[in-house]
């Protein structure tokens, strides 16, 4: 794998697809952009958000997007923090282990299908003393009502929404979730970058309607609670495109 490039300061990158060439400086906002944005492609083409662990734990997060959670939720620091979509439990790991070091908090994880092994790792986890578990489906209004009975008495409540990523499921998760989220704290919507790799080898072509970006931009559009909070999109490649929603203090 050669890795002595030379690019000097007139370097240019040119991306030629679909019978049309693009040519920026690479040293550019222009150059950063087209190369964050190939960037996204490349870790989505060959799945490299499934690379990275938490404590041991598969988190299926890129490394950018890791470290803009807990840069988060270190800022927030919350006393209770709602993820839709469990998977392996990294993530529940990453913000139990934040929450540790702050020194109080809890993590719920919502999911349709915990799976055996995955519950047993989770529970069997030293952050387990911090992480509960509801298995059922996230836009069931029972269980939001759990949810929010879990949630009572917490000063400062944050949001995570990462499950099933069609258009549909996230517009009602946003619907159902966006009032837990307290004045200050953070709705943060997920997998939104799936609008973005519909054209990669293999993507789908569904997916540049069907997406959780479509849902949280029609949200953003018929709200003036809600601000995307790029701040934390500054890293470059990230899934969470708009996706930081800060909810306005007033």
């Amino acid at each position: 794998m050669r890795r002595d490039v030379e690019a000097g300061s007139d370097a240019k990158l040119t991306l030629s697809s679909g019978g049309r060439e693009t040519t920026v400086d690479l040293y550019s906002e222009e150059g950063m952009a087209l190369v964050d944005a190939l960037r996204l492609k490349q870790a989505a083409e060959f799945k490299r958000m499934y690379e990275p662990r938490w404590l041991g734990v598969p988190i299926i997060q890129l490394p950018e997007d890791i470290v803009a959670m807990q840069e988060l939720i270190w800022h927030l620091q919350p006393d209770m923090v709602v993820e839709c979509g469990v998977a392996h439990g990294g993530s529940l790991a990453l913000y139990a282990a934040i929450m540790e070091l702050i020194g109080k908090g809890r993590v719920i994880g919502v999911d349709v299908d915990i799976r055996p092994h995955n519950r047993t790792a989770i529970e069997a986890h030293p952050l387990a003393h911090r992480i509960d578990l509801v298995e059922a489906s996230s836009i069931d209004p029972a269980t939001v009502e759990q949810v929010e009975r879990r949630c009572e008495g917490a000063g400062t409540v944050m949001v995570v929404l990462d499950s099933n990523h069609s258009y549909a499921h996230v517009a009602e998760e946003i619907r159902l979730y966006e009032r837990l989220v307290t004045p200050g704290s953070y709705l943060v919507v997920m997998d939104g970058a799936q609008a973005l790799v519909a054209d990669i080898p293999r993507g789908k072509p569904e997916w540049a309607e069907d997406n959780p970006l479509t849902a949280l931009r029609e949200f953003l559009a018929s709200t003036s609670e809600f601000e995307p909070d790029r701040h934390f999109e500054r890293f470059g490649a990230t899934c969470v495109p708009d996706g930081f929603l800060r909810r306005r203090a007033s």
